[in-house]
């Protein structure tokens, strides 16, 4: 159980850490990484979703046997994320530091697939 701790801990404080700045760089994104965002909805939206997922990992992380049934939709949403800058990346559609990102979560979807087992009774 200590094992899905701390995985779930430091996954939702780096996922905070990594997400909460995309509030704050709208315009620098556009500018540094062409062409601008034309969909603030979904930009924004995007940001908002993944930053709830992060408070989503620390509650599993304060009780993973009881939130257990949470850490396949936790699992997913790592791996879809992963799979997503795979494929942009394998389309030349993304830059190479952006799969780096997604390898990240691809990590931290593998640790969440091993507390899953981990806690089962």
């Amino acid at each position: 159980m200590r094992f899905a701790k701390v995985t779930f801990w430091i996954a939702s404080i780096w996922g905070i850490l990594v997400i909460t700045p995309l509030y704050f760089l709208y315009d620098t994104i556009g500018r540094q990484d062409p062409p601008p965002i034309t969909h603030p909805g979904f930009y924004y939206g995007f940001a908002g979703c993944a930053l709830a997922w992060q408070f989503a990992f620390i509650v599993i992380a304060h009780d993973p046997v009881r939130f257990r049934p949470m850490v396949l939709p936790s699992v997913f949403e790592k791996f879809s994320f992963a799979a997503a800058h795979c494929v942009l990346f394998l389309q030349h559609r993304t830059h190479p530091a952006d799969l780096g990102l997604g390898a990240i979560d691809a990590l931290f979807g593998l640790l969440f697939l091993i507390a899953f087992f981990k806690t089962s009774s």
